[in-house]
């Protein structure tokens, strides 16, 4: 009995060792997750266009200076680069250097956008006087070649049109603006630019049935969201054709036949504990609404002993529109 529960006992040690070298190995790669989007009377200049997603790099190194990262980049031929968020631990990090190595390795930059997570500082800060300005993290971000997304940013390929918006803002209601002040960020306490914001939002009011509305977030909008948009008088949820995000690291600790077990979502009963399996990541549709959500790359600092993905392969992802039929 002894020596059947000394076997016991290796093995098991054996399976941990095994482990932890193959989690610190799957932490240091990254897959390329490609998924097609189906759209109905999608223009035919647009049959195929496809959008790059990188999304929670918290820090995270892959290769010196990224390189592991960028080559991967580098060998996808895309049309546009989105980056959804938390590209650092903490909003009060200045750690800048794993997200701008990034960018500068980056070869097709022509149309590159960013929308802010939780762990991103604010976009705007503001001096004794009320001034304000952009924070140095997007200057810096900017001055690489990606532009921060806070209202509409068109592309028109020939007759074709697709707009790019910041989901959060595009949901206020734009004829409702006394009351917006109270439901708004802080990145936009100051009134006159977030009129101004909100006058380029207007736009969307007569954009043609074929235009493709793609709203980026980097919070998934669940469907108790959705459901709430819809029925709010501060709030518009728009025909979009595809709504981005990240933020749920696709569980970050994943039970191989099983999948996450807990995502951060104040939606869900238990706060996220065992969500719906269906809702964590990929690709989903709800009332008509198409939703894709990247297991992103890096892992969240909130519970210190846990900075690591377990059976979750760190992903970037390509996203081709595709027409009906």
């Amino acid at each position: 009995m002894r020596k059947a529960g000394g076997k016991i006992f290796v093995g098991i040690l054996l399976l941990l060792i095994a482990l932890i070298f193959y989690t610190s190995w799957d932490n240091n790669r990254v897959k390329v997750v490609k998924q097609d989007i189906i759209i109905e009377d999608l223009p035919e200049k647009l049959d195929g266009y496809k959008i790059l997603q990188i999304t929670d790099l918290h820090e995270k190194v892959f290769g010196s200076n990224q390189k592991d990262l960028i080559s991967k980049i580098n060998s996808i031929d895309y049309d546009a680069i989105v980056f959804t968020g938390d590209m650092l631990v903490s909003d009060d990090s200045s750690n800048y250097k794993p997200y701008y190595d990034i960018i500068d390795g980056i070869k097709k930059k022509e149309h590159a956008l960013f929308v802010s997570g939780n762990s991103d500082p604010s976009n705007y800060v503001y001096d004794n006087a009320g001034n304000v300005g952009k924070h140095d993290f997007i200057k810096g971000m900017e001055s690489r070649g990606v532009m921060l997304l806070e209202s509409v940013y068109s592309i028109q390929i020939d007759a074709a049109k697709i707009h790019f918006v910041d989901f959060e803002l595009s949901t206020l209601n734009t004829k409702m603006r006394d009351g917006l002040p109270n439901i708004i960020g802080k990145s936009l306490r100051n009134i006159d630019y977030r009129n101004k914001l909100l006058d380029e939002i207007t736009k969307l009011d007569n954009v043609d049935n074929s235009d493709i509305l793609i709203g980026l977030n980097h919070y998934p909008v669940v469907d108790a969201k959705i459901d709430q948009l819809n029925n709010h008088e501060y709030h518009v949820f728009r025909d979009y054709d595809l709504i981005m995000a990240g933020h749920y690291h696709g569980g970050q600790i994943r039970l191989p036949f099983y999948g996450a077990l807990f995502v951060p979502e104040p939606y869900y009963e238990r706060s996220g504990l065992f969500p719906p399996l269906n809702r964590v990541k990929g690709l989903w549709e709800y009332k008509q609404t198409k939703q894709y959500v990247s297991a992103g790359l890096g892992s969240s600092q909130t519970v210190s002993f846990l900075k690591f993905r377990l059976f979750n392969t760190p992903e970037i992802n390509v996203l081709t529109f595709k027409k009906k039929g």
